[in-house]
């Protein structure tokens, strides 16, 4: 099993390396690194590893940034004292997730983990672990909206803002109509396309098929016209303002 270790404390790679050499004495350290840009680099250049055994934090970043706009195709172990990021990394599809100091039993159970990974399917494994890890984020494109005593089924792409009256949530429709969602609106702008709708300010989130024009407004403020006839004047407050005319453009 061929190894590459990622990791900025020279001491505890050492220890590491001690580790492997009991666990698995047959695997071989190909390669190591102390920074995400030295990772990067030797991934680019040398033949991949039968497994990274990564640090999160790096003298130069969190190697969590090895899986931003990269596919890797390499099983993963990260090796840590920080468990705060364990999300992230089996979101990165991690065979393992392993605290400092690393004891012989768990690392060899990871290991076998990826000797596992590998005898079920053999030089397919990079394409399989590609396979498992989420694409594109899919945004919500349905949600329920409330009128009167009826629920109404309303597509995202039909609403003009969603805005937050008196802790409730709506949704407003280009001619004005408002349904009552269940949905806050912080929690809205998560679920939402962020190419189609921004936050304008703490009360409102507005699609971008609903603007129409804007202009200054003084003191940093653009004052917007859209087409939900009851959303009245919007306002986008100056810290927001330069972030309105980027998403407005594209």
């Amino acid at each position: 099993m061929r190894i590459f270790i990622a990791e900025d404390e020279p001491p505890a790679r050492e220890r590491l390396v001690e580790t492997l050499a009991r666990v698995a004495p047959q695997a071989v350290v190909v390669g190591h690194a102390d920074t995400v840009q030295a990772t990067a680099a030797w991934l680019a250049r040398e033949p991949a590893p039968d497994v990274l055994m990564l640090d999160i934090q790096l003298a130069d970043g969190l190697s969590l940034e090895l899986f931003d706009g990269r596919e890797l195709e390499v099983p993963v172990i990260f090796t840590t004292a920080y468990d705060r990021f364990a999300l992230d990394a089996f979101r990165a599809l991690a065979v393992d997730y392993l605290l400092k100091p690393i004891a012989d039993e768990p690392l060899a159970a990871a290991l076998a983990k990826v000797a596992r990974l590998r005898r079920h399917f053999g030089a397919d494994v990079g394409e399989l672990l590609q396979q498992l890890r989420p694409g594109p984020a899919r945004w919500r494109q349905r949600l329920l909206g409330r009128l009167g005593g009826q629920f109404h089924s309303l597509a995202v792409a039909d609403v003009a803002c969603f805005v937050s009256v008196d802790k409730l949530t709506f949704a407003v429709l280009p001619d004005g109509r408002r349904y009552q969602v269940e949905t806050p609106l912080a929690d809205l702008q998560d679920e939402l396309d962020p190419a189609q709708f921004f936050r304008a300010n703490r009360q409102v989130l507005i699609a971008a098929h609903a603007v129409q024009r804007f202009a200054a407004a003084g003191k940093g403020r653009l004052r917007v016209e859209a087409s939900a006839l009851a959303i009245g004047e919007l306002t986008v407050s100056p810290d927001r303002a330069a972030a309105f005319r980027a998403w407005l453009g594209g």
